[in-house]
């Protein structure tokens, strides 16, 4: 018998085409997304599935620039909330895009996954910014940071639900939209890393 996420949807149908995240991306297969404890020890996030890890990150979503911006006072702790906000996105991208929505994730993934960043070093006294890859653990971080800081963005203060802004940051980023804020970033951040080699 096979298991699929949540009863929903099948993970054989789920591909991945960047070979770098290929060992980082877990789509194992699951009836419930909920791995007990804590990420510890090296790349051990890459063996919680990309599922959860998205609704982890609803949770925190992270620094905006240098600020710590609280933007989710109402889901910042519960799995259930927080699941219920990524399985409401997967409904609205089933219905618009009509493909397995875990499939249009992970492209969004890959197309808004930086590949250069800038880091700072320091050279006689003087500091300078140098140009890096990203590792591909650190690419899906800040992919999935990325997108689900641009949906919070879209819907904060505002009459848009939180799992409909989701969805079409997610459907913006997997077709490549440069309206996107995931990929508005990622541009950002290899456009710095050039001017920086």
């Amino acid at each position: 018998m096979k298991f699929k996420i949540f009863d929903l949807y099948d993970m054989d149908e789920v591909k991945v085409t960047d070979e770098a995240l290929k060992p980082y991306l877990n789509l194992e297969p699951k009836l419930l997304l909920k791995f007990q404890g804590r990420n510890e020890g090296k790349f051990f996030a890459a063996k919680v599935h990309i599922v959860e890890r998205v609704a982890n990150r609803i949770a925190v979503p992270g620094h905006v620039g240098k600020k710590h911006r609280i933007m989710t006072f109402w889901a910042s702790g519960q799995y259930r909330n927080n699941m219920k906000i990524v399985l409401k996105a997967f409904e609205i991208i089933q219905k618009k895009k009509n493909e397995n929505p875990v499939q249009v994730l992970v492209r969004a993934i890959e197309n808004s996954a930086p590949r250069d960043e800038t880091t700072t070093i320091e050279y006689g006294g003087a500091r300078y910014p140098q140009a890096v890859d990203v590792s591909p653990l650190r690419r899906i971080n800040l992919a999935i940071r990325w997108l689900v800081q641009g949906a919070y963005q879209k819907c904060f203060g505002k009459k848009k639900k939180m799992s409909e802004s989701l969805a079409n940051e997610i459907i913006m980023a997997s077709e490549g939209n440069m309206e996107g804020y995931s990929l508005q970033k990622k541009n950002e951040s290899e456009k710095q890393a050039d001017s920086a080699r």
